[in-house]
C-alpha cells in the first residue's frame, strides 16, 4: 500500500500543467515551456551527466517564431534525443518525437519465424501468454506485452499445465513494457516470501537532485498456484519500462536465471504533461533502483551473455532458446 500511495503523490506533483499566460503558443513559447517542464521535472540529469543548460542554448536558436509546426517538432524532438532516454516522447497529431537507439543501434536477439518452429502450431493461449511443453519437457511461455492483461485464472491454467516439467522458459524478449501491476502480478507466481526488490523515489523539488528518501519496493507470494521449479528469463535490448522492472523482480528469486542480452532499460516511472500549442511530452518522471541501489535505466544484464548465431539461425535453431535447454537440462 505504502508504494501505491508513494506513486500517487509522485504523480500528483508533476502534475503542472504550463500556465499559457506565462508561455504564449508561438514557436519560442512551446520550446521554453517544453525546456522548463524537463528541466524541473525529469529525473536522470545527474544520473547521465546532462547539461541541460548548455542543451537549452544549442537548441533555443531554431526555435525562432519564424519556424512551421514541422521544423519546431523536429527542434523539440531533436533536443530531447539529446536524453537518450526510451520514456522521453514527443506527441502531436501528425508525428511522434521517440528515442530508439536504445534498442535499434544492437542486435535483436530474436526472430519471429524461429519462434514459429519451436511453438509449432498447437500452442496454447491465455490471453497475452503462448505456452507450450517442448518435446525434452520443458515448459516454453512467451508474453510479448505488458500491455495485455493476464487474469489470475490465466496463470493457473499456465501453471497447471506445465505442472510436470522441468522446468520453464519464460521469453519475454521484445517486451517493449505495460502495466507494471500485471509484471507484479507474474512476478507473484515465483514468489515464496516477501522479497525486496528495490526502491523507488519521487521528486520533492524542482532541483534536478531533489528527491525523496528511497523507498523499498516487495513482491510478495501470489495466494493463488506458484512455480517453485527452475526458471530461465530470456530477455533482449527490446525489453523496456515494465518489462524492465519484471526483469528486476525476476533476478531477485533464487530458482530464476536470467539468459540472452541485457534488457533496454527505462527504469523511470514516466509522466505526460501539455504544451500550451496541445502537444503532449512523456518523460521519466520517478527513478527506480535495483535491491542493491543501482539504477537499471540503462539495462540489466543477463546471468549469461547470449547471442544468437548465423549458424544457428540458418539450421532453424535459437541458439539463445537451446543454451536454456542445456541449463534446466543440467
Amino acid at each position: 500500500m505504502k508504494k501505491y500511495i508513494l506513486l500517487f503523490f509522485c504523480l500528483i506533483s508533476f502534475c503542472a500543467c504550463v500556465d499559457e499566460d506565462e508561455f504564449p503558443d508561438t514557436p519560442q513559447g512551446n520550446f521554453e515551456a517544453l525546456w522548463q517542464i524537463l528541466d524541473e521535472h525529469y529525473c536522470f540529469f545527474d544520473y547521465k551527466a546532462i547539461d541541460w543548460d548548455a542543451i537549452h542554448e544549442t537548441y533555443k536558436v531554431r526555435a525562432n517564431d519564424n519556424i512551421n509546426r514541422e521544423q519546431l517538432f523536429e527542434v523539440m524532438a531533436d533536443m530531447l534525443s539529446q536524453l537518450r532516454d526510451g520514456h522521453v516522447n514527443l506527441y502531436t497529431a501528425f508525428d511522434n518525437g521517440r528515442y530508439w537507439s536504445w534498442y535499434e543501434d544492437y542486435p535483436t536477439n530474436f526472430s519471429d519465424s524461429l519462434q514459429r518452429r519451436y511453438l509449432g502450431t498447437d500452442y496454447r493461449i491465455a490471453s497475452g501468454l503462448r505456452y507450450k511443453i517442448l518435446d525434452d519437457n520443458i515448459g516454453y511461455v512467451y508474453y510479448g506485452s505488458f500491455t495485455s492483461p493476464i487474469g489470475e485464472s490465466n496463470l493457473d491454467e499456465v501453471i497447471d499445465h506445465l505442472m510436470f516439467c522441468q522446468g520453464m522458459i519464460l521469453d519475454i524478449r521484445g517486451n517493449g513494457g505495460g502495466t507494471l501491476t500485471t509484471a507484479e502480478q507474474l512476478a507473484a507466481r515465483f514468489c515464496f516470501e516477501k522479497t525486496l526488490v528495490g526502491y523507488i523515489q519521487h521528486k520533492t523539488g524542482k532541483g534536478h537532485n531533489e528527491f525523496s528518501a528511497e523507498e523499498p519496493q516487495y513482491i510478495e507470494p501470489s495466494s493463488n498456484l506458484r512455480w517453485q521449479k527452475p526458471v530461465i528469463l530470456l530477455t533482449n535490448r527490446g525489453v523496456f519500462s515494465a518489462a524492465n522492472e519484471f526483469t528486476k523482480y525476476m533476478k531477485c528469486m533464487p530458482q530464476v536465471k536470467v539468459v540472452g542480452d541485457r534488457t533496454g532499460g527505462g527504469s523511470g516511472l514516466p509522466f505526460t504533461a501539455t504544451l500550451p500549442n496541445g502537444w503532449t511530452v512523456r518523460f521519466s518522471a520517478c527513478p527506480s533502483y535495483d535491491r542493491n541501489h543501482q539504477q537499471t535505466e540503462f539495462g540489466i544484464a543477463p546471468d549469461y551473455q547470449v547471442g544468437l548465431t548465423t549458424e544457428d539461425f540458418v539450421k532453424g535453431r535459437d541458439t539463445i532458446i537451446e543454451f536454456a535447454r542445456k541449463l534446466l537440462a543440467e
